[in-house]
């Protein structure tokens, strides 16, 4: 029995201008997801939902809110908002009121800022740092060698108690700051409200995931050497 060919869009062999998800008629290699024409009708059938047809509807606005320009050059819209603006006004947009906000420790100056922007702008904000419960790591079972800091006292991250504390907070829309590969993983399987990052972590980049990519020819070659 053959095997269905899975997505590769980062490999697309098609050109872009020729792709079936940018025209009406373009191509696709197997396992294109726009060919899969009962995935794109399932899909559009849960958009049909009231609830999320609106988050989808007011992304898009936001989307294209986030360029300055339009209409002038089709070919190059300017993008003229930062992030942290454009998660301020999907918010606004969605009628949100009370936004969660979690941090790594490492970044609580960057949090505190954040959460003077958003309630400079009316919000409720409710935080919460990822050393929040004081829980020891022991209790997972980590060896005193794979601490921070070996030989002395060290609270594990608790993405699990940020989500159910903002759960409980019952906030509406959670921004997601700096938490680590994995913690940030299960802060967003536990949060019941819907979520948006502001912040990858990446400590070296100053949090610019990007800088080590797009350098992987060079400073960063070491990476594809391993």
């Amino acid at each position: 029995m053959k095997v269905k060919a899975l997505p590769s869009c980062a490999r697309c062999p098609v050109p872009v201008d020729r792709r079936a998800c940018r025209i009406d008629g373009g191509a696709g290699p197997e396992g294109c997801p726009t060919m899969d024409r009962d995935l794109v009708e399932w899909v559009r059938q849960r958009y049909g939902e009231p609830a999320l047809r609106e988050f989808a509807k007011q992304a898009s606005i936001q989307e294209g809110e986030g360029y300055c320009g339009r209409g002038e050059d089709v070919h190059s819209p300017r993008p003229c908002k930062p992030r942290v603006m454009e998660v301020a006004e999907f918010a606004v947009k969605m009628g949100y009121r009370r936004l969660g906000l979690v941090f790594c420790v490492g970044l609580q100056r960057e949090a505190g800022k954040v959460a003077s922007f958003l309630e400079g702008r009316g919000f409720e904000v409710v935080s919460v740092v990822c050393k929040a419960g004081m829980v020891p790591k022991e209790e997972l079972g980590v060896p005193d060698d794979m601490k921070i800091r070996p030989g002395h006292p060290e609270a594990m991250c608790n993405p699990i108690l940020q989500a159910e504390a903002l759960n409980r907070a019952g906030t509406q829309f959670n921004i997601v700051m700096g938490l680590c590969v994995g913690h940030d993983s299960l802060f967003l399987g536990h949060s019941k409200a819907p979520c948006t990052v502001l912040v990858v972590k990446d400590r070296p980049t100053g949090h610019n995931p990007l800088a080590a990519i797009n350098t992987l020819h060079s400073y960063y070659r070491y990476l594809e050497e391993d």
